[in-house]
């Protein structure tokens, strides 16, 4: 097996009034399946695993246990306490190659304020993680770290440990036969809580009619049952299959996986400057050329669509107008399309002032309009009471920041959370004053697609 060692690191930490180390260790290896490593972690690591591929197929990262966890309930102050939290952690890493510096992924909650019960019930508000085994693809070169945080002084022989068993799983990614994992076998679906969502619609539009808001996006679910329990490679190289335009990501946290195919990238930040996209407003594609072509030349004429884009373009423009020197905005937006909708796109981009950071950014951005609404307080509160479920994850800001404050995060819809032989998936849409239930309802299937197939799933439409 080919390897190129890059560094060894050893670094004294101050965390929550812990003298900690932090060992850092990369090696550079042939390239190799991120899904194989992912998969070779099954065993020993369930349920502390991380998948991560950017929408570009430019980086890609897969983390395996859990080196060191950040999580905490503290509602609006989750932010804050996550970046301080990280900044002490690496505060004192030695900088070298930007690629070799070890990665927080995680995830914050959609809405810290929401208490109903069901598949999200006991998970944290903020979950991020350091793994103990990181493998970040990029520019076509492999790397394999090791993370250990610890306060033991003596920790070398633990570290050979660690040593020795990264060489058993990347000689399993590499060697072993890549397995084809068949589409789970789905006994039966549910729409939950369907006549409330429709009914719903009809009470928010009420109330946007008397001008309590302007627009709130209202979602539901879908739960999948299965024959037996369904494994994370499996559903993730489904969704590495059919999705690959779009950011892929899973996240596993005890005996659930967050996992999805999102278009639409909350922020990114690299080299001082930040991106971000404003994705929304959204129509089918189209079975032919010819129809695609119509459709997405009318979403671009539709004034409703061009409404709810425009809510959104305008709030990322003012919070990269708060923290940024210079930035710029295109005047019109364009078509963005994958596989199964096209949405109306506007890319936005700044050289950020020194104070500014992506996970400030990640807090001031979400929810953008597209995810939460017009005002946003208003429009939160409205969700809370007329959504018959609690988000967890859906609709939330999911990605990652490494130790010199480059990162992203994407907005995770197009999404799912799997818990043993169920799944539930999510999908919602903006409404505004002249909003209709059933269209509405027809925008979710469309948004469901992506998902429900990857778990071999078919709604009968």
């Amino acid at each position: 097996m080919h390897q190129k060692w890059f560094h060894t690191t050893e670094v004294e930490v101050g965390t929550v009034n812990k003298a900690q180390t932090f060992y850092i260790e990369t090696i550079e290896v042939s390239r190799l399946s991120a899904l194989a490593f992912f998969a070779a972690g099954e065993n020993k690591y369930k349920g502390k695993r991380f998948f991560w591929q950017n929408r570009e197929k430019t980086l890609t990262l897969v983390g395996l246990g859990h080196a060191y966890i950040i999580e905490n309930n503290e509602d609006n102050e989750r932010f804050d306490l996550i970046e301080d939290e990280w900044k002490a952690l690496t505060k004192n890493i030695v900088k070298e190659a930007s690629e070799l510096q070890p990665i927080l992924f995680g995830g914050f909650s959609f809405d810290p304020k929401n208490d109903k019960k069901g598949e999200w019930e006991g998970f944290p508000q903020s979950h991020f993680a350091v793994a103990t085994y990181q493998l970040v693809l990029r520019n076509d070169k492999a790397y394999v770290s090791i993370h250990l945080v610890t306060e033991n002084e003596h920790s070398l022989e633990e570290f050979d440990r660690l040593r020795t068993e990264r060489d058993h799983l990347i000689h399993a990614a590499q060697v072993r036969e890549l397995k084809n994992y068949e589409k789970p076998v789905m006994t039966k679906y549910d729409e939950v809580n369907k006549e409330k969502y429709l009914q719903s619609i009809d009470t928010v539009t009420s109330l946007i009619k008397d001008n309590w808001a302007q627009k709130v996006v209202i979602a539901r679910s879908l739960e999948m049952q299965f024959a037996q329990s369904v494994s994370s490679p499996q559903v993730l190289s489904q969704v590495m299959n059919e999705q690959p335009e779009s950011y892929l990501f899973g996240l596993e946290r005890d005996n659930l996986l967050f996992f999805g195919a999102s278009p639409e990238r909350l922020v990114k930040v690299e080299n001082g400057y930040g991106y971000s996209s404003c994705v929304a407003g959204s129509i089918k594609r189209g079975k032919t050329a010819e129809e695609d072509k119509q459709l997405g030349d009318s979403l671009l004429q539709d004034q409703k669509n061009l409404g709810e884009h425009r809510y959104v373009v305008e709030m990322i423009a003012e919070t990269f107008a708060k923290n940024c020197t210079q930035f710029k905005v295109p005047k019109h937006p364009k078509l963005l399309k994958i596989r199964d909708i096209q949405h109306l796109y506007t890319p936005v981009e700044g050289k950020l002032s020194k104070e500014a950071t992506i996970l400030q950014l990640v807090k001031h951005l979400h929810p953008t309009p597209a995810l939460g609404g017009v005002p946003r307080m208003k429009a939160l509160a409205m969700i809370r009471q007329y959504e018959s479920m609690n988000r967890g994850l859906y609709a939330a800001p999911i990605g990652w920041v490494d130790s010199e404050g480059n990162g992203e995060f994407a907005v995770a819809i197009r999404s799912a959370a799997l818990v043993d032989n169920r799944a539930y998936l999510y999908a919602g849409g903006g409404i505004v004053v002249d909003s209709e239930p059933n269209s509405e309802y027809e925008e979710t299937l469309v948004k469901f697609r992506p998902m429900l197939r990857a778990l071999g799933g078919q709604l009968n439409e």
